[in-house]
């Protein structure tokens, strides 16, 4: 049998704790029930919650989680995992040495040690993703690069995996974090069950089409500022990144320079974000066809919109918009 520790920590997500637990669970019924392969109906995993003294701990949403044992009661297990935080994530800079020595420890011995949503800011606080790759909750990306640089982040993906290391994206992505785990320790029956039980598709691999594109504008260059307020007004019509920059009193190349050490994208990859995050509205919210879309946030070429919009989102307008689109 596989067993699961499953640390809950002040602010917590109860939802990166319970709904794991749910669906380790469903996959112990399938077990029992069905005659699947190499089943001998025993029960696949076991899990124990622990916090760092074994008491009682507060989640973000007010509701208490009361631990099977401490963190130092546990001197057998496969897996830990580290729930996902709602901001604030009051936690950083202030864990307790004696839960990053315990995650430690437990890395050293090279189990499991998983991660949801923001709780990869909690295993990078204890060192172990330097030099590893991780995901996050695609919302924090930026924030989570800024505080580790040595994680190599891939905030577009679902779920990563480096040797025994495992995070996922944003918060429901606990969900893949199971699924994962249950085809890894059980069978791909079983997995393919619970998918089915949980309404959960399988193929998921990518937060981008979920993402939002922010406007960067935590910086003081003033020109880049003024740059990027005329993108954003003017996206829709022919744009000149060499007028912009002359139209600034500044070259090209010191341009290009400023504009991406401020904002993270060069000022062409702005101006297309700011197109697709248009484009992706109207796929949402409008019946305007693909052709009318292209040419309303800028573009003439289709197929390239086409090409662009793929590369960005992962999936082609037609898709974005079957996944998307509200009842209109």
């Amino acid at each position: 049998m596989t067993h699961i520790t499953l640390l809950a920590y002040k602010n917590c997500s109860m939802a990166g704790i319970s709904g794991l637990i749910d669906a380790f669970d469903i996959a112990n019924k399938w077990q029992s029930v069905k005659k699947l392969e190499n089943s001998d109906k025993k029960s696949l995993f076991d899990w124990d919650i622990v916090s760092i003294d074994g008491k009682q701990v507060e989640c973000s949403n007010k509701i208490i989680i009361t631990p099977n044992a401490s963190i130092n009661q546990i001197k057998q297990t496969d897996i830990i995992i580290v729930p996902g935080f709602i901001a604030p994530l009051d936690f950083i800079g202030k864990i307790p040495e004696k839960i990053k020595d315990w995650i430690k420890k437990w890395n050293d011995k090279n189990i499991f040690i998983c991660s949801t949503c923001t709780g990869s800011f909690f295993l990078a606080e204890t060192g172990i993703l330097n030099k590893k790759t991780a995901a996050t909750n695609w919302l924090f990306a930026d924030y989570f690069k800024k505080l580790y640089p040595e994680v190599n982040l891939k905030p577009e993906l679902m779920l990563t995996t480096d040797k025994n290391i495992i995070c996922t994206g944003a918060t429901t992505s606990y969900f893949n974090l199971a699924l994962y785990l249950i085809e890894k320790f059980s069978s791909q029956n079983i997995a393919s069950y619970c998918s089915k039980t949980l309404l959960i598709d399988p193929s998921k691999q990518s937060q981008s089409p979920y993402m939002i594109f922010e406007f960067q504008k935590n910086h003081c260059d003033e020109a880049v500022l003024k740059a990027q307020t005329f993108l954003e007004e003017n996206y829709s019509k022919p744009v000149s990144i060499e007028n912009l920059a002359s139209e600034l009193g500044i070259s090209l190349r010191h341009f290009m320079r400023r504009f991406k050490k401020a904002t993270g994208d060069t000022p062409l990859l702005y101006l297309q974000k700011i197109r697709i995050e248009d484009a992706k509205q109207k796929l949402e919210s409008t019946k305007n066809s693909i052709d009318e879309i292209t040419r309303l946030v800028g573009y003439e070429d289709v197929n390239s919109f086409r090409k662009l919009f793929k590369k960005i989102t992962g999936l082609l307008p037609g898709e974005y918009r079957k996944k998307f689109a509200k009842i209109l």
